[in-house]
């Protein structure tokens, strides 16, 4: 562990693993019931709150056992939703796996067979895409300061026709059209590009078809940690879109999310190599603190860091607090900030007052 991280607990004693079932238990006493109530009946009144918009869902684990839960009234427990970028750390702890396995080391160069011999970027290595340093272009969203953020426009964005116009049949193949624009380590910048090619890695890797990634999912992380709800999306090329593309519950997040609490181990088993969550969490220097490989990262005392997708996803590991919060929804992306806010609250709640 690295001196800066605070320390991934244990599985708590007598505390069944949630493979099959949830475990639920009351709040801690020293939790704020009188805010996370307030907060709870806000996102989940009658009439849409304006900022916050629809809130679908809200899990809170603390210590191996859900301690809150909420749903809009036409949700049932066990419907999926989609992760949108979430997505990309599940992405993360696929190449995790591999790496355990000794078939990947993110160190190396990552392969990309559309670039042409001598190209420099055969020298960008897998670590430099999961950090998100790479050097390659790609054009998302500008952040507008609070979290929320404007998607640009078709004429200047590169996700809107890799996932949605001439690149959806191939979105790895799109992303390997990315071009060079900085040195790799030189800037951070945020790039579903680099998911796609990272997922199709994974399946060449494996030297498999679709229906062998999706066994390989299916049997090396969602049936080990119980996420039966898990319905990864593919492309017409045969790849997962693990920049933007897997539905779940939000109970099935919620064991995404204890696995990574856990560091990488689910009942006596590890799943990730030995320091993988750590790496995970680490905040590369050049995103400002904010971002690690595949994982965002909140600087502070909590220890956070967590799982982002577009309009209000969220997935919340806080290793102080033994917690793990789950927020899914459809929130305008101008209006995103209201979600950050909102779970920030969620998280103060189960700060101890006494």
């Amino acid at each position: 562990m690295k001196p800066d991280l605070l320390p991934l607990l244990p599985q708590p004693r007598g505390v069944p693993w949630p493979t099959t079932s949830w475990p639920t238990a009351d709040l801690d006493p020293r939790v704020d019931r009188a805010a996370l109530t307030r907060l709870l009946d806000r996102a989940f009144a009658d009439e849409e709150p304006e900022d916050l918009e629809r809130t679908n869902a809200v899990v809170v684990v603390q210590r191996g056992a859900i301690v809150a839960e909420r749903y809009r009234k036409d949700v049932d427990p066990d419907r999926a939703f989609i992760s949108w970028s979430m997505a990309k750390s599940i992405t993360s702890a696929l190449i995790g796996i591999l790496a355990r396995e000794g078939k990947l080391d993110v160190s190396k160069p990552i392969p990309v067979k559309e670039w042409p011999a001598g190209d420099r970027r055969h020298g960008i290595t897998i670590d430099q895409m999961l950090r998100m340093v790479d050097g390659l272009r790609f054009r998302e969203a500008e952040d507008l300061g609070d979290g929320s953020v404007r998607y640009y426009a078709d004429d200047e964005s590169d996700v809107i026709p890799m996932l949605f116009g001439e690149g959806k049949e191939d979105v790895a193949g799109f992303a390997a059209t990315l071009p060079w624009v900085a040195e790799p380590e030189a800037r951070w910048n945020y790039n579903s590009g680099a998911s796609n090619l990272l997922a199709r890695l994974v399946r060449e890797t494996l030297g498999t078809d679709e229906a062998g990634m999706r066994a390989f999912m299916k049997r090396e992380l969602f049936d080990r940690i119980g996420m039966t709800t898990a319905d990864p999306r593919f492309d017409a090329a045969g790849n997962f879109i693990g920049s933007s593309t897997c539905y779940c519950s939000a109970r099935d997040f919620a064991r995404f999310g204890y696995l990574y609490l856990r560091d990488g181990v689910w009942d006596g088993e590890r799943l990730l190599p030995e320091g993988w969550v750590d790496y995970a969490r680490t905040a590369s220097p050049q995103s400002n603190g904010i971002y690690g490989a595949h994982f965002w990262v909140i600087p502070g005392s909590l220890g956070l860091f967590y799982c982002s997708g577009a309009f209000g996803q969220r997935i919340l590991i806080s290793p102080k607090l033994d917690l793990v919060v789950v927020r899914l929804g459809v929130t305008a992306p101008h209006k995103v900030g209201a979600v950050v806010r909102y779970c920030k609250e969620l998280v103060d709640a189960f700060r101890p007052t006494a």
